[in-house]
C-alpha cells in the first residue's frame, strides 16, 4: 500500500449508539481501515447526509427487516467524496485510479457482477444485484475521515463539480434523476412531483426541467413555493390550501391528468393521491420510503386496469446514471441546495430532518 501523505492509525467518525428514535451518532475515535485487494482508501472531504441515514440510525425500518449490519461498525453515510490516498493490491487495474484522484462513494459500493441481475442486459440490473454491498448499511460508511471502497465501483468526480456538490449527487441526485427517467415523460409533457421542495424533490424539479418536462410541484408553504418556482417548476400547488389536487391537476392538463408522477414525500397522503393525478397510460414512480409497512403505493384495480396505469419503484441508479447525473451539475444545469456543517453535526441535522426544518441537502465537512 502506498500513499501521497502519511495515513494516521486513528480517525474521527460519527458512530451510532443506542436504539430506536433515541439513537445518536456522536464523534468517536476509531481505527483507520486498510484497503484490501481491489479496494481504494478515500480520505473523505465532504459527505452528504441522506434521509435514509436518519432512518438507519434511528432504526425506523426495523419492521421491514432493514437495519444497519455489524459490518458497518455503527458508521452510516453513503454520499461521500474525497481523495484516493491508498491503493490495495490490484486496485490500480480497476477503474483507472491514481493516488490523489477524486472519488465518490455511493449507496451501492460493490456489485458481484455474476448474479442473475448483474448479467441482465436491461438498464438497472446492477442496482438489483443479489450480493451488493451498501455503504452505511452493510459496510462502514462515509461518516468517517477515511473510508475503504471498491475500486471497480467508485465514481470519478468531474473537474467542474465541487466535492460538496458531488456528495449529495451520489445518492439524492442520481435517485431523483433516475426517477425522472423512469416516468418515461417526454419533453413538453407533464410531471407532478410530490414533495418537490424537499432534499430529493428540489433535485427532481431541476432534473425534470433540464430534461424538458413541464413540472407541477406539490409541497406545503410559501417558502417551498418560492423555491420550486426558482428551480424551474411551471406550477406550484400548496397542499395546505389546495383541497382537491386531482381536480386541479386535471384542469391544468386539459382534463387528462399528468403523464407522470414522482412521489418523493414518504407519507401516506402522497401515495394515496398519486395515482389519481395520472392520465391514462401514465406512470407513478415510488421513491419516498415510509417506515410504516401498511402504506401502499397503488390504486384500485378498476382504475389500474381501465386507465392502464404503471406504478414502478426506483432506488438510486447505475454507474452510468451517476455519471449522467454529475454531468448536469458540471454543465451548470442542476445544483443541490446545501446546508453545510461538520461531522459533529450528524445528530443536529437528523433532528432537523425529523422536524422537516432542514433546507435542501445536508453536507458534512469531514476532512480538509
Amino acid at each position: 500500500m502506498s500513499a501521497t501523505h502519511t495515513i494516521p492509525k486513528e480517525q474521527k467518525a460519527a458512530v451510532k449508539e443506542g436504539t430506536g428514535h433515541s439513537s445518536k451518532a456522536p464523534l468517536k475515535t476509531i481505527a483507520v481501515p486498510t484497503p484490501g485487494p481491489g479496494e481504494i482508501l478515500v480520505k473523505i472531504t465532504w459527505s452528504g447526509l441522506c434521509a435514509s441515514d436518519k432512518s438507519l440510525i434511528h432504526d425506523e425500518w426495523g419492521s421491514l427487516g432493514v437495519a444497519m449490519k455489524d459490518e458497518t461498525h455503527g458508521v452510516a453515510g453513503h454520499e461521500g467524496v474525497g481523495n484516493v490516498v491508498a491503493l490495495g493490491p490490484g486496485a490500480d487495474k480497476l477503474g483507472g485510479w491514481k493516488l490523489g484522484d477524486r472519488a465518490g462513494i455511493k449507496w451501492i459500493t460493490e456489485v458481484c457482477g455474476t448474479c442473475h441481475y448483474c448479467k441482465e442486459v436491461y438498464q438497472g440490473g446492477e442496482v438489483l444485484c443479489l450480493n451488493q454491498i451498501n455503504s452505511g448499511f452493510s459496510a462502514a460508511g462515509t461518516f468517517q475521515q477515511y473510508c475503504v471502497t471498491s475500486a471497480a465501483y467508485a465514481t470519478h468526480i468531474p473537474d467542474k463539480v465541487t466535492d460538496e456538490e458531488a456528495g449529495p449527487i451520489m445518492c439524492g441526485g442520481v435517485t431523483a434523476y433516475n426517477a425522472c427517467k423512469r416516468t418515461k415523460v417526454r419533453p413538453g409533457q407533464w410531471v407532478v412531483i410530490l414533495g418537490a421542495g424537499g432534499g430529493l424533490g428540489h433535485l427532481g424539479v431541476q432534473y425534470a426541467k433540464a430534461l424538458g418536462m413541464r413540472v407541477i410541484a406539490v409541497d406545503a408553504g410559501d417558502a417551498k413555493r418560492d423555491l420550486c418556482h426558482q428551480l424551474g417548476a411551471e406550477v406550484y400547488l400548496d397542499v395546505i390550501t389546495n383541497k382537491d389536487l386531482t381536480k386541479t391537476v386535471a384542469d391544468l392538463t386539459d382534463g387528462l391528468g399528468a403523464h407522470g408522477v414522482i412521489v418523493f414525500a414518504a407519507v401516506a397522503a402522497s401515495y394515496a393521491v398519486g395515482p389519481s393525478l395520472l392520465r391514462s397510460g401514465g406512470t407513478l414512480v415510488a421513491i419516498g420510503l415510509p417506515g410504516d409497512p401498511t402504506i401502499l403505493a397503488g390504486a384500485p384495480p378498476m382504475m389500474m386496469a381501465l386507465k392502464q396505469l404503471s406504478i414502478v419503484g426506483s432506488a438510486v441508479g447505475t454507474q452510468q446514471d451517476v455519471n449522467e447525473a454529475l454531468d448536469f451539475t458540471a454543465r451548470g444545469l442542476v445544483h443541490p441546495i446545501l446546508t453545510k456543517g461538520t461531522l459533529a453535526d450528524v445528530d443536529k441535522f437528523i433532528d432537523q430532518l425529523v422536524t422537516g426544518k432542514l433546507p435542501g441537502r445536508a453536507v458534512l465537512k469531514v476532512s480538509d
